[in-house]
């Protein structure tokens, strides 16, 4: 029953999580230290450590994850997450965590992708104490709890892990430094509401150089995103609009003219930070498709 409760709590926890990276793309470190939920206010980051466990509950809330951090955290054949135990002995913080995985219950992994800003990942359950090598290992997606061995998927198993891995972690976070470096607006048409807003790549993903980087990223609202995945809409390397002509020329409703028809000439709103905008080789390269489309 005890856990039952717990796991409610979680659930109302990730929604209200949910609706902030929906607008943002990301949560602030303040925002984790005095979360609003069920008309209470909950902490969901530990001050100073890594792993968050809050005294009033059973296991582990939340874990860190940073690049610059001193644990090694890192992906498991390319389809679980492994996080490092906390230094010094097996138990301390480490022994909330391991309830996580005895009481199967669902954790929050934070992405750190920016000094006090984070990418939260969610549910993720422990599916591995991994002792010999001082180590839990994550499953990012539910139904990685149900495969036999995590550890040794099947072809068939890892195709599926591989694709969750995707779009539980690489896409989300993908989406969270875009509308950062962006401000959460669109680039076209300087849209603010973050929950039409979506993270286009530049270069498809489905291309070995389209990797989920800043400057092969736009922040676009999702009509102009669509536009620019169908080749209606190009970027060119001097960051100018283009509205693919026969477009251009027809004659339909006000949100074609005002939503597409008025974007052509229009210079691009870029990242304040340099290292942010978008690759003017990156572009030069989709720019072709789009003129040889038009």
């Amino acid at each position: 029953m005890e856990s039952e409760v717990e796991l409610h709590l979680r659930r109302m926890i990730f929604d209200r999580l949910a609706e902030i990276v929906a607008e943002n793309g990301v949560v602030t470190r303040t925002q984790l230290e005095a979360l609003e939920v069920g008309g209470q206010t909950r902490r969901v980051i530990d001050r100073n450590r890594g792993i968050w466990n809050p005294k009033d509950l059973s296991a582990t809330l939340s874990v860190v994850s940073s690049p610059q951090g001193p644990y090694f955290d890192t992906h498991v054949d390319d389809s679980l997450f492994a996080y490092d135990y906390r230094s010094g002995s097996t138990g301390g913080d480490n022994r909330k965590l391991r309830r996580a995985y005895e009481l199967e219950l669902p954790i929050i992994l934070l992405r750190r992708i920016e000094t006090g800003v984070f990418v939260p990942v969610f549910p993720v359950y422990v599916v591995a104490d991994d002792a010999a090598n001082r180590r839990f290992i994550l499953a990012l997606d539910e139904s990685l709890r149900f495969f036999a061995d995590p550890l040794h998927l099947r072809p068939i198993e890892r195709e599926y892990a591989e694709r969750a891995l995707k779009q539980r972690l690489h896409q989300p976070e993908f989406r969270g430094r875009i509308l950062l470096a962006y401000e959460q607006r669109c680039a076209v048409c300087t849209l603010r509401h973050g929950k039409l807003l979506d993270a286009a790549h530049i270069i498809g993903d489905d291309k070995p150089h389209g990797l989920p980087v800043v400057d092969n990223g736009l922040s676009l609202c999702k009509i102009h995103h669509a536009a620019y995945d169908a080749n209606l809409l190009g970027i060119s390397p001097d960051y100018i609009v283009c509205i693919n002509r026969e477009l251009m020329e027809e004659i339909d409703g006000p949100m074609l003219r005002h939503g597409l028809q008025e974007m052509h000439g229009r210079t691009l709103t870029l990242p304040t930070r340099r290292a942010d905008r978008p690759s003017k080789d990156r572009l030069a390269e989709r720019f072709n498709e789009f003129r040889t489309a038009v």
